[in-house]
């Protein structure tokens, strides 16, 4: 990430379980100095109620003119070097679009698969609320980073202040 040109952040019901909203945007701030264009991408029905996350965020600071939602920010994840997922799941599930078996089949999501890189901070390997598998953590272009969103994220601070 610190080498990127852009990073999109999607925050989730993981980074409200943490309370990483601040790391997050301490992440941010370090990102920016080093020239890296950041943006926040917002799902609808992120968190556990709609506007959650733009709570959070608010809360931390982040300023609203880097916030986005679904409609707005689609399109830009096809240009975007890492997509950073932080306690996402059911959102970001490419399955919404392509399995019509699938319970979440035509669900808007967001597209962070179309990113070059994609990391998802998770706590467990457990499902989202839907219960299903996320084919997205699958992908070839996709790391999976365990652990509580507050802890991980400082050890990205951490090692993007060593560079």
């Amino acid at each position: 990430m610190a080498y990127a040109g852009k990073v999109i952040i999607v925050p989730g019901y993981g980074l409200a379980v943490a309370q990483a909203q601040h790391k997050v945007w301490e992440l941010v701030e370090l990102l920016e100095e080093r020239g890296v264009e950041v943006k926040f991408a917002i799902h609808p029905v992120a968190g556990r109620m709609p506007g959650h996350m733009n709570v959070l965020l608010a809360e931390a600071g982040v300023p609203y003119d880097k916030i986005f939602d679904l409609d707005e920010i689609n399109s830009e994840f096809e240009t975007a070097d890492v997509a950073l997922v932080v306690g996402a799941n059911d959102v970001v599930n490419p399955m919404a679009r392509t399995s019509p078996d699938s319970p979440i089949y035509g669900m808007p999501i967001l597209n962070v698969d179309q990113a070059r890189n994609v990391v998802v901070i998770k706590r467990g390997q457990g499902t989202g609320f839907s219960g299903i598998e996320n084919a997205l953590f699958y992908l070839d272009h996709c790391r999976l980073v365990y652990g509580d969103a507050q802890k991980v994220i400082g050890h990205l601070i951490a090692a993007v202040k060593t560079l």
